[in-house]
C-alpha cells in the first residue's frame, strides 16, 4: 500500500535552505512552496508573506509549514525588517493556525545571540585567535542563555521564537525554532574563521529539518541551535543530539583562507 506523503509548505522555497529541502527530502515529502517566485517541479504559490488574505490558500491541507523567507540580511534596514520578518512572520503563524496546520518550524539564527560576539571566549573564535583558546575548554553558548541580538535583524528572530511560543500556548500550534549559524552556496566554510565556527552544512541542514518536522506530537515548542559538529564551534548543539538525535555528518576544522564571501541571492 502506499503511505501518503506528509504536505510540507516551504515559504521562501526558491531560496537556498529550500532549495536543500526540496532536494534532498523531496522523495520523503509532498512540498509545495510559497515565495515571490515560483520554484519548478513543487506546487507553488507566488504572493508576499505581508498580506495575509491573499497567502492562505496556500496552507489549506498542510500539515507542517517550513517558514524560511525573510530578509536575510542582518544588515536589514528597519521598515524592511519590519515588513518581511515580523509582519510576515506573524501572518504565517496566523495563517498556519486558521488552517490547521500542526506545526512549524521556524528559521531562527544565531544572531538572536549574536552580541555575545562581543565578549571573550567567543570573540578570540570569530577574530580566528584560536590560539587564546583551549580546545572544548570554554563555555558555549547554549538556547538557555540570555537572548543578544546584534541587529534589527536578530530582534526579529528573536520575536519569532516568542511568537511560537504564544500560539503553542494558546492556539495549539506546535512549532520548533531552529537558530541556524550559517548556510553557504558553496558549502564550503574556509573562507573565515567566522564560517568556521557557526557553519551549517547542507546535508545537516536536510537532516535537522527533517528530525524537527518528524519530532513527537507530545514535544510541542522547543529551540535548537543548530550547526554541524565544528571543531572551534561557538554554540552548543547537545541539545539538539539528545532532544532530537541530530547526529551532524560534518564538522569544519581550523584552517582557513581570509576572503570576501559572496553571496548569490
Amino acid at each position: 500500500m502506499k503511505i501518503k506523503k506528509r504536505n510540507v509548505l516551504i515559504t521562501g522555497g526558491a531560496g537556498l535552505i529550500g532549495s536543500i529541502l526540496i532536494k534532498r527530502l523531496g522523495e520523503k515529502y509532498q512540498f509545495s512552496s510559497l515565495d515571490l517566485i515560483e520554484v519548478n517541479g513543487i506546487k507553488s504559490t507566488v504572493g508576499n508573506l505581508n498580506n495575509l488574505e491573499a497567502i492562505s490558500p496556500a496552507f489549506t491541507g498542510i500539515d507542517t509549514v517550513v517558514h524560511l523567507a525573510a530578509d536575510r540580511s542582518p544588515e536589514g534596514a528597519w521598515e524592511s525588517i519590519l515588513q518581511n520578518n515580523f509582519i510576515a512572520t506573524y501572518n504565517v503563524f496566523e495563517a498556519a493556525k486558521n488552517a490547521g496546520v500542526k506545526r512549524i518550524i521556524f528559521a531562527s539564527s544565531n544572531h538572536v545571540e549574536g552580541g555575545f560576539y562581543l565578549d571573550e571566549p567567543w570573540k578570540h573564535i570569530v577574530n580566528g585567535d584560536f590560539h587564546r583558546l583551549k580546545d572544548d575548554q570554554y563555555e558555549l553558548i547554549t538556547e538557555r542563555h540570555m537572548i543578544r541580538p546584534d541587529s534589527y535583524y536578530g530582534v526579529a528572530k528573536a520575536y519569532g521564537e516568542a511568537l511560537g511560543s504564544y500560539y503553542n500556548d494558546y492556539h495549539g500550534l506546535s512549532s520548533f525554532h531552529l537558530r541556524i549559524g550559517w548556510v553557504l552556496e558553496t558549502d564550503d566554510p574556509t573562507f573565515s574563521p567566522y564560517a568556521l565556527s557557526i557553519w551549517l552544512s547542507h546535508r545537516d541542514t536536510a537532516q535537522i529539518i527533517d528530525l524537527c518536522i518528524n519530532a513527537p506530537k507530545s514535544h510541542k515548542y522547543d529551540i535548537f541551535n543548530a550547526t554541524s559538529d565544528n571543531t572551534w564551534k561557538i554554540f552548543d548543539i547537545s541539545h539538539a543530539k539528545t532532544t532530537l538525535a541530530y547526529k551532524p555528518k560534518d564538522r569544519a576544522g581550523s584552517d582557513f583562507v581570509q576572503r570576501k564571501y559572496v553571496r548569490k541571492t
